[in-house]
């Protein structure tokens, strides 16, 4: 392995195996290899340092991290970016060896290695945002129910929420069985708001301790949710 005189290799990351390819200073592949993906830092630890690309998917950070430590250069590219130079039919060898190649050219961009406090950032926001849409999802259901009875309510978490208030459900012209519905679809829906105001109220305080954070959080213009999505990049 040690002889071998690889200039850049390429990794497609599976979930439980991966597949590497090894290109020389001159493009050829030298090598083709299929191992466990618990052994992949163990396998290019014996490697001289040299370029080693993925495409930036699950795991890939963790993993560039270990392999920067052992002092080799770490590429990694969004899997669109890699997907041109992927030759004939679709395989796993092939998208190893398209990542290498897609690795050397002078005009890919490339993705930055995220720290753990960024993936942490990242995992945060996306925990968040599945909330907002399963209360979205609710609203919209909450909303075509009443319309199904002939109750028109306006557009708007707020101003429904608002609005049912102001009339209470137990005026509304439905029968029991959809009034305990509806009951059962606001309280999910209070559940779901005090969960997403745990994670803003979470956001909030990151914002006064980091320094970034508050310099995107005094430009004008610029929202909440903006500044969460700077601080994982």
């Amino acid at each position: 392995m040690t002889k071998l005189a690889i200039a850049v290799l390429g990794i497609d990351l599976g979930k439980n195996s991966c597949s590497l390819a090894g290109l020389d200073q001159g493009g050829a592949v030298i090598l083709r290899r299929k191992i466990k993906r618990e052994g992949v830092v163990a396998f290019t630890a014996a490697l001289p340092t040299c370029i080693i690309a993925m495409e930036a998917c699950c795991g890939a950070h963790f993993l560039g991290r270990a392999l920067v430590a052992q002092g080799h250069t770490v590429r990694l590219m969004s899997p669109e970016y890699v997907q041109p130079y992927v030759k004939a039919q679709k395989t796993d060898d092939r998208d190893a060896e398209a990542i290498a190649e897609a690795a050397t050219r002078p005009t890919m961009r490339f993705v930055s290695l995220k720290s753990e406090v960024q993936l942490d950032l990242q995992a945060l926001h996306r925990a968040r945002e599945r909330l907002v849409l399963a209360r979205t999802a609710l609203i919209n259901q909450l909303r075509a129910v009443l319309l199904e009875r002939g109750i028109t309510l306006p557009k708007g978490r707020m101003v429904l929420m608002r609005r049912l208030k102001e009339i209470g459900l137990e005026v509304l012209p439905v029968g029991l069985r959809t009034r305990r519905l509806m009951e059962d679809l606001l309280e999910e829906c209070a559940t779901l708001d005090r969960r997403i105001k745990n994670y803003d109220e979470e956001f909030a305080a990151i914002t006064r301790s980091d320094q970034q954070a508050r310099r995107l959080a005094s430009i004008p213009g610029i929202s909440r949710r903006g500044w969460r999505r700077e601080c994982v990049c």
